[in-house]
């Protein structure tokens, strides 16, 4: 069993929260209540940012002392939105959200993963007709194998998870999001992940 907050109650925080208790986990959901998002992280092992990306990066720097030493695993996208409220494009081009938070948070071990698929996948990878990929990018191993274990606990098979390497390999799941709206466009809200066929 490990001690989660999750950062983020929409569909994404919401589902992970549900399934992740479910698998047996302890998990807490911070709300917008001032000072929940601070103690949620403080009683926790493993932190989830599922955070509107466009906002991750000064949220979470506000919370660099609660963060200190804990896993975070990043599963948002930072985008900015089109008038139909769909990606339009990076947040932050040649880079990623992952490293940037990396690079404020020097102190907490970030896994970029979990963003390359609609929201209903992430905990519930056999929905699809085809084996699904999740990718994981990151500096620390330990930190990457506490992710995988929590992926297991999914319902993720284990050679379905490719370890990407380190943070900076972020840019290359991050930039997927911009496949997703003319996917969304193309066949609407059916669950889809990127994946790599072999």
């Amino acid at each position: 069993m490990t001690t989660i907050a999750v950062l983020g109650n929409g569909r994404v925080g919401g589902s992970l929260a549900a399934a992740l208790t479910q698998a047996g986990h302890e998990v807490t959901v911070a709300d917008r209540t001032p000072g929940a998002a601070a103690a949620a992280v403080l009683s926790a092992q493993v932190v989830i940012n599922a955070t509107p990306g466009s906002g991750s990066l000064d949220g979470l720097t506000a919370l660099r002392e609660e963060l200190r030493g804990k896993i975070m695993l990043d599963v948002s996208n930072a985008t900015v939105d089109g008038p139909d409220g769909l990606p339009a494009d990076l947040l932050y081009p040649g880079s990623s959200l992952a490293e940037h938070l990396q690079e404020a948070l020097p102190e907490t071990r970030v896994v970029k993963t979990l963003n390359t698929m609609l929201f209903p996948v992430m905990t519930e990878p056999t929905l699809l007709t085809q084996a699904p990929e999740v990718f994981l990018s990151g500096e620390d191993p330990t930190a990457k194998d506490t992710a995988r274990d929590l992926l297991v606990s999914l319902g993720w098979r284990e050679e379905w998870i490719t370890d990407l390497g380190g943070i900076r390999t972020a840019r290359a799941t991050e930039a997927a999001i911009l496949f997703v709206p003319h996917v969304i466009r193309s066949n609407g809200f059916t669950p889809f992940a990127i994946t790599v066929a072999r």
